[in-house]
């Protein structure tokens, strides 16, 4: 580790190679996905072990290999695959589907979108993931553009905003389980304090689209659901906010869906075998771009280029606000160049770590903020994924969405209000409390 304070901006150089192999392509292509982002990222890592000859390059694998290795990235990755295999098991046998219905049979049909955005909201929350639901629900949401006036950008901007909220705060969403594993926190303790800061987002957002399609009604055509089909997703949101241990609340949501399956016909064992492997699959590259930005991480970290980094971002903070700021500014820029957030918190998370523990941040509030922020600028970015799949289902352009983007826009005005006013008011854990011992802890 570098002992100068004020580090080596040289050292960020795998960073700059990243970014302009990512964004650059996304130029030069129009598709920021047509350039895959583990190819991007075993580069810039490449270049990491190229750097540095005071080492051996046997030291600086020694080094990377210490960092994709690291205790909490390994957590992380065993509970990505396990959120993987519960997420597809439950949807393969259904619960999707039924939640879906039940849900649109008891919303007012001149309430639509307000339904369709809590819709979104519930079954984002559910399933820890955005895309899926957007891919599930964009569909209805063009289907109730069609039988109304409610123009198709709206309806998609709807279906966004509700999976960006269960994406800021799903149990199981990649983004929060990044945010709570880079920070050393508990997964119920940052659900509260994100929780309360959205939660004015949510309930305006329901106002601005009750007002803005007040009148309009569709006729939905009423499909059966099976009530028994969602009841893994509401086992896994009560054990998780019960403080069951993450790994037993997954374990069972699995064992619960592929039991319901099994005995409804949904499923025969080997076919739900092959879903739980399906679903870990599906988690196969998060998980290898978070070991691979991990061990690129510490090489950096080594050279020199996090301590310059953290002198960069804190040189003109004078307090604890300022750091806030910081936080949120740094993984905002980070999902604005990598259209990813998750990503853009696993590489952010290990600088917002510093800051927090440098100003006193609670790790509580450190990991709200970047779930929040990465979030807020996910649900805006016009090539990101969440958008273009909506605007892909609808025909439309992205661009057009972004003039009802009311939700991610008002997460980041009250993360924004969240820094300024201190909200919420916890009490600030003692250094002694953030050790080693509480981030090899259980999630809870």
């Amino acid at each position: 580790m570098s002992t100068n304070k004020k580090g080596n901006p040289w050292a960020l150089i795998p960073f700059a190679v990243f970014l302009v192999l990512f964004i650059g392509s996304g130029i030069v292509t129009g598709d920021f996905y047509k350039f895959p982002v583990i190819v991007a990222i075993v580069i810039a890592a490449a270049v990491a072990l190229t750097m540095n000859r005071k080492e051996t390059f046997n030291q600086k694998v020694e080094i990377f290999t210490r960092g994709a290795g690291e205790s909490n990235i390994m957590l992380m990755v065993v509970i990505f695959l396990l959120a993987g295999a519960f997420s597809e098991t439950a949807k393969g046998m259904g619960a999707v589907d039924s939640t879906v219905n039940m849900a649109l049979s008891i919303v007012p049909q001149n309430l639509l979108m307000v339904g369709v955005f809590i819709i979104a909201c519930f079954i984002s929350l559910s399933m820890g993931t955005s895309m899926g639901t957007i891919v599930a629900l964009a569909p209805i949401g063009v289907g109730i553009s069609e039988q109304t006036d409610i123009s198709l950008a709206l309806s998609m901007a709807a279906v966004i905003g509700g999976a960006m909220f269960g994406d800021n705060l799903s149990f199981i969403s990649d983004t929060t389980i990044a945010a709570v594993r880079t920070q050393g926190t508990k997964m119920k303790d940052k659900f509260k304090m994100n929780f309360l800061i959205v939660l004015p987002a949510a309930i305006i957002t329901c106002i601005i689209l009750a007002i803005l399609t007040m009148g309009e009604q569709a006729n939905i055509s009423q499909q059966s659901f099976n009530w028994i089909k969602i009841l893994p997703y509401l086992g896994v949101l009560i054990t998780a906010l019960a403080g069951v241990n993450v790994f037993l609340v997954l374990a069972f949501g699995i064992l619960f869906a592929g039991f319901i399956g099994i005995v409804d016909g949904s499923y025969k064992l080997m076919e739900l075998i092959q879903k739980t492997s399906e679903g870990m699959a599906g988690m196969f590259e998060i998980s290898f771009l978070a070991i691979l930005i991990a061990g690129m991480v510490e090489v950096i970290k080594h050279n020199g280029g996090i301590d310059y980094l953290l002198h960069l971002v804190t040189s003109n903070i004078k307090s604890k606000k300022g750091a806030e700021f910081g936080i949120a500014g740094l993984v905002s820029l980070t999902d604005l160049a990598t259209a990813n957030n998750t990503i853009s918190i696993v590489i952010a998370g290990p600088l917002a770590k510093n800051i927090a523990d440098k100003y006193g941040i609670d790790p509580r509030k450190s990991a709200s903020l970047l779930d929040v922020f990465s979030c807020s600028i996910q649900g805006l970015i016009p090539y990101g994924a969440q958008l273009l799949v909506a605007a892909g289902v609808a025909g439309i352009s992205p661009v057009s969405i972004l003039t009802y983007s009311y939700y991610p826009v008002l997460i980041g005005i009250c993360g924004v209000a969240a820094i300024l006013t201190g909200y919420p008011r916890l009490t600030i854990k003692s250094g002694n409390e953030n050790t080693t011992k509480q981030l090899r802890s259980d999630l809870q």
